[in-house]
């Protein structure tokens, strides 16, 4: 009698565990670097139970690196309304996405060699009620991601236009960051391709750039091809390690002839 009784509730300890650690929602991310010091998280939220949610809050807690903004609504008539509607259920099995864009704060924005080790991003707290009103929460441990490699010396673009005249000069601005601990002597060679053809003098003196410090050089280049061509050619070289940095698929332009433009 004793041992059926014990075996009785240990059952129902083992039933009890099981329901708590029964979980409503699935959760996945994906984390996309973007070219800028931007991060761009996607979560997939899916509801396995067999009853509808109702999502109350989906929201993202950025480190303390980062500032966050939420691409889950959209401008309607003055009024921000919701990308998934003003009933925001989730039915038994049903997957939503939502997306937040991370930037770096302010006063690290220009630390390159800081922020590019950053993998920390923050965490995602989620609050719903179930059909018969009963209210769950769920936060995730800290979101990491991959640390984008730069390497030595970064080169990324600031503007650059989305259509271009055929045969006629465009600009565009380029920013150059030293990623590495030391001051490097950059020089700059600009090598045309087939389609694409660099104004200017090419081998050019950029001067001393000290670690984690940013430059911006304004370019000018044309296409002699149309369709969309890739910006390439540009090469940078530390004349105190003699080691070359080469930069091709920069970015992409759309080149149509002057009357289509027009």
């Amino acid at each position: 009698s004793f041992l059926l009784k014990l075996s009785e509730k240990l059952n129902a300890c083992l039933f009890f565990h099981f329901i708590q650690v029964l979980k409503p929602l699935d959760v996945k991310t994906k984390f996309y670097n973007a070219e800028t010091d931007e991060v761009f998280l996607e979560a997939q939220i899916q509801n396995i139970t067999t009853s509808p949610m109702f999502m109350e809050k989906v929201s993202l807690e950025p480190s303390m690196m980062y500032n966050v903004a939420e691409l889950n609504t959209v401008d309607t008539a003055g009024k921000s309304e919701s990308t998934f509607g003003a009933r925001t259920y989730l039915q038994p099995m049903d997957t939503r996405q939502y997306l937040y864009c991370l930037k770096p704060k302010k006063e690290l924005a220009e630390k390159a060699g800081v922020i590019k080790g950053v993998t920390v991003i923050g965490k995602l707290d989620i609050v719903w009620k179930t059909n018969l009103g009963e209210r769950g929460r769920l936060q995730t441990s800290q979101l990491q991601r991959m640390a984008p490699g730069y390497g030595d010396v970064r080169l990324s673009l600031e503007t650059i236009p989305d259509t271009v005249n055929l045969e006629e000069p465009f600009d565009i601005t380029c920013k150059i960051t030293n990623c590495s601990e030391r001051t490097m002597d950059l020089i700059l060679e600009m090598c045309n391709t087939n389609s694409i053809h660099w104004c200017g003098v090419s081998g050019r003196q950029l001067g001393k750039l000290h670690p984690s410090s940013s430059l911006h050089l304004a370019l000018t280049l044309l296409s002699s091809v149309q369709g969309l061509q890739s910006v390439s050619g540009l090469r940078l070289t530390d004349t105190f390690l003699k080691r070359t940095y080469e930069y091709d698929d920069i970015a992409q332009v759309c080149v149509v002839s002057s009357e289509v433009k027009q």
